[in-house]
């Protein structure tokens, strides 16, 4: 039975809206200002990578946006750490000042044609620290919103540490879009490029500030005086937990990165649609993860196992990937094209709220920031991150443009055989009662 003490230290409906607010911002800020860096990318190797070949150019700085992913893991190990030892709202402030700094930094730097290498150099420090924030922040948001709530809650409150990302990526393809659309290209070499990061940049601080202010109520976002392990031995000490769960990310990181990220590029490149399609895809996409990912959720909360919705879900994206790509790479009209990539969406990238919280629940709570964090981190620099340059390369080889389907279903085998093996755990922590309600 709970008892008073414990009871008092459970946050209420307040401070629960509260601490969803704060991490959900904070959130989205990051995740839009790590992704919004692609639709400036032609333009940045103009200014900061200089060279008589533009392919070059363009090379070098999609090389400073891949730098950003090769750090996600060393962040998560950092931040992840810091989560765990002083406590969430430690490593979330630090994630989110990381990331405020590295945005600003980009939005002002002078060129190339300004201050020489140095602009170079400051361009790639700052997508660096871009890197350590995005991949230290998932471990601490995904634990914060799960120790506010109890286990009958929690998919449906992690979720949507998920649904701000999809959040963000719409914000990004609108933002870069329209910046695009309404300035001439004169102007956007100038200044325009830099008003994303602005934005992004303003929004910082309102992050920061909502998270410093934001209540630490559940008794496991304290800072732990456990001794613990370091997080380097995370591998060593829950070698199932770690290995399963970096596989379970091989569907969700390509699913994104190729239906959200990649997409686009693919309409127009491979099957030749119109450029203003690829604004759409995106923008719909992400208004897709941000409103079902909750839904499923809330509905996986209802099931007896944390896996039940994922096989669902799995099978249904691996069912649906080939009919899916045969009808785009066969002629159906732009708007059935739209739907059917959005349907697709729907079905693969969803999955954020029960997958997280499986994955935590199998870590003792003095180690799960960290341990999300660089399954997440690791996982997508090694499924997602390199999934557009694989695809685009098996293309070019084989002439194939079905090659995203095999892709998607391949990744997703792989998942559903991770899942299997996963080991599902109730925390000692799982059963708290009197908890309060998700906010409305």
């Amino acid at each position: 039975m709970q008892t008073a003490a414990s009871r008092a230290a459970q946050p209420s409906r307040a401070e629960l809206r509260r601490i969803v607010i704060a991490i959900v911002i904070g959130n989205g800020f990051v995740a839009y200002d790590f992704t919004v860096y692609s639709f400036s990318a032609v333009i940045i190797g103009n200014l900061f990578f200089p060279s008589s070949n533009p392919a070059s150019s363009l090379m070098l700085s999609l090389a400073t946006f891949g730098a950003g992913f090769v750090m996600r893991p060393l962040g998560a190990i950092m931040i992840g750490h810091i989560a765990d030892s002083r406590g969430r709202k430690a490593g979330l402030t630090v994630s989110l000042t990381l990331m405020t700094i590295g945005t600003w930094l980009i939005a002002c730097l002078p060129g190339y044609a300004s201050i020489g290498p140095a602009a170079t150099v400051l361009m790639v420090l700052a997508r660096l620290m871009q890197g350590l924030a995005a991949g230290g922040e998932i471990g601490p948001a995904s634990a914060s919103l799960m120790e506010s709530m109890a286990y009958r809650h929690r998919c449906f409150m992690v979720s949507w540490r998920g649904a701000s990302q999809g959040a963000a990526a719409f914000a990004a393809a609108l933002v870069g879009a329209s910046t695009t659309a309404l300035l001439s290209p004169a102007a956007m070499h100038d200044w325009g490029w830099r008003v994303p990061f602005v934005l992004g940049g303003l929004i910082g601080p309102v992050g920061w500030y909502l998270r410093r202010r934001m209540p630490a109520a559940a008794p496991l976002q304290r800072a732990s005086h456990s001794p613990g392990l370091s997080p380097g031995r995370i591998v060593t000490e829950h070698p199932r937990a770690f290995l399963c769960g970096l596989l379970m990310m091989a569907a969700p990181s390509v699913g994104i990165y190729l239906t959200v990220f990649y997409m686009p590029a693919y309409l127009v490149r491979t099957l030749h649609r119109p450029a203003a399609i690829s604004l759409l895809t995106a923008c719909l996409s992400g208004l897709v993860i941000l409103v079902v990912t909750p839904l499923i959720a809330r509905a996986a909360d209802r099931c007896a196992s944390r896996k039940t919705l994922q096989y669902v879900a799995l099978v249904a994206s691996l069912a649906a990937a080939w009919p899916a790509f045969w009808a785009l790479t066969h002629g159906v009209g732009d708007v059935a094209a739209l739907v059917i990539i959005t349907a697709y969406v729907a079905l693969a990238v969803n999955n954020a709220g029960p997958s997280s919280v499986l994955m935590m629940e199998a870590f003792p709570a003095h180690r799960r920031a960290a341990g999300i964090s660089v399954i997440y981190s690791f996982g997508v620099v090694l499924f997602g991150g390199f999934s557009p340059f694989l695809v685009t390369w098996l293309i070019n080889r084989t002439g194939d443009p079905m090659i995203p389907a095999w892709y998607l279903m391949a990744a997703t085998l792989l998942t559903l055989a991770a899942l299997k093996a996963f080991p599902e755990t109730k925390a000692p922590d799982a059963r708290l009662a009197g908890v309060p309600q998700p906010p409305a």
